[in-house]
C-alpha cells in the first residue's frame, strides 16, 4: 500500500468516526432537549421519555436541525408554552455542547 493509499484510508476513517460522533451527539442532544421540553409542557414519566424519542425520530426527517426546531416550536406552541425562537435555538446549542462533552469524556 502506497503512502497515498494509507493517507486516503486514514482520512476516510476519520470521516466515518466524525460522522458517527456527530450522529451520537445529535441523538444525545435531542434526548436532553426532549427532557427539557417535556418538563416545560408538564409531561412526566413515560410520556416525557416518549417525547424525547419523538425528537430523535424527527431529526431523521431532513439534514440539519430545522426539523427538530420546527417540532419543538409546534409542540411548545400547542401547549401554550412561552419560549422565543432564540431561546429554543440557544437551548439546542447548549445541549449540543453538553452532548459532545459527555461523549468525549465517556
Amino acid at each position: 500500500m502506497s503512502g497515498f493509499d494509507k493517507r486516503e484510508e486514514s482520512f476516510e476513517g476519520k470521516f466515518v468516526h466524525d460522522a458517527e460522533l456527530k450522529f451520537k451527539a445529535e441523538a444525545r442532544r435531542n434526548k436532553l432537549l426532549g427532557a427539557w421540553a417535556a418538563n416545560l409542557m408538564g409531561l412526566e414519566g413515560d410520556a416525557a421519555v416518549a417525547y424525547g424519542a419523538s425528537l430523535i425520530k424527527a431529526d431523521l426527517e431532513e439534514k440539519g436541525d430545522e426539523d427538530v426546531f420546527r417540532k419543538l416550536r409546534a409542540d411548545l406552541d400547542a401547549k401554550n408554552v412561552e419560549q422565543s425562537d432564540h431561546q429554543i435555538r440557544r437551548t439546542m446549542d447548549e445541549f449540543m455542547t453538553q452532548a459532545v462533552s459527555e461523549l468525549k469524556n465517556g
